[in-house]
């Protein structure tokens, strides 16, 4: 039986915020948002929202009722989904989505480029430890967001400047996911909750390589890109220096490491380093070039 009442904690983030959407487009939903108590965050009028002092016992009667629980937390909140689960376990709750949603916490190679993943894989084993008959758990995989990885400049593509920079020569190939289809995935988890149990699931819209990107980039624009090369080394150096000054923008170049980068064993192509879930998730095929047209097109 598919499942109809949902939490969704983290709601005002950028996973958050596409996750929401992709519940209320697929309709059907009674969602509660849960958002601390000082959030100044607004949400749409159909969403409950309940704020929080995010103590167990607070989280516990604010899951009381819900099929499921939702974590789409940032860095900054991962070591505190520990706490969601004990919460919904001890509500009741049927499912728990950890705060995946990005590269596999599941891959060693991404454990390596990002230390900061393995309270993410930590929290998979503990969710493995607490499955039972009542209780159960599905994470996604997505790697990195193609059409909102564009838009914000995240990808290194500068749609302004259009400037790219590219890594190892750009000819690796490796899966990104659309913004919708991480929410119909989302979606069709809570359809589908027999398929989805205690499952670690992949997804994605598009297989792909950054110079096919760059060229698709090019048509759309009528222009000849600048381009600055660069490598794995170079980056994950740089990165690593900037963490180590207590600059955290080295952290996004390590999660565009688990991407573009040529680290041993990265599995950053699901399409053929892992199984993908798109059948079971009713998920189609993106084109890369009508998801760059679309996304040039939404940020002029």
């Amino acid at each position: 039986m598919a499942y109809k009442n949902i939490v969704l904690v983290g709601a005002s983030g950028s996973i958050g915020r596409i996750i929401l959407g992709g519940l209320i487009t697929a309709g059907g939903y009674n969602i509660t948002v849960v958002s601390r108590k000082d959030s100044s965050a607004t949400f749409p009028s159909d969403v409950t929202v309940y704020k929080s002092d995010f103590t167990e016992s607070d989280l516990q009667s604010a899951f009381k009722g819900q099929d499921v629980v939702i974590s789409a937390l940032g860095a900054t909140g991962l070591g505190e989904q520990k706490k969601l689960v004990d919460a919904a376990i001890g509500a009741g709750v049927k499912r728990f989505l950890p705060s995946e949603f990005s590269s596999s916490s599941q891959d060693a190679a991404v454990l390596q480029l990002l230390p900061l993943f393995s309270q993410k894989s930590e929290l998979i084993e503990y969710l493995k430890t607490q499955q039972s008959a009542e209780f159960s758990w599905t994470g996604i995989a997505t790697s990195l967001l193609f059409d909102w990885g564009l838009r914000n400049g995240f990808l290194e593509y500068d749609l302004a400047n259009k400037t790219a920079t590219i890594w190892d020569g750009g000819d690796k190939k490796f899966t990104l996911t659309n913004e919708k289809d991480l929410g119909k995935a989302v979606a069709s988890v809570l359809q589908n909750p027999e398929q989805t149990a205690n499952k670690y699931l992949f997804v994605s819209s598009v297989e792909t390589t950054q110079n096919e990107i760059l060229a698709a980039l090019e048509f759309v624009t009528g222009t000849k890109w600048t381009v600055n090369n660069t490598t794995t080394e170079e980056q994950v150096h740089a990165a690593v220096q900037k963490l180590g000054a207590g600059d955290f923008s080295g952290a996004y170049a390590l999660v565009r490491a688990t991407a573009y980068s040529c680290t041993p064993g990265l599995k950053s192509n699901y399409a053929t380093d892992e199984v993908l879930s798109n059948g079971l998730l009713g998920l189609e095929p993106a084109s890369v070039a009508e998801t760059v047209d679309l996304a040039t097109h939404l940020d002029a």
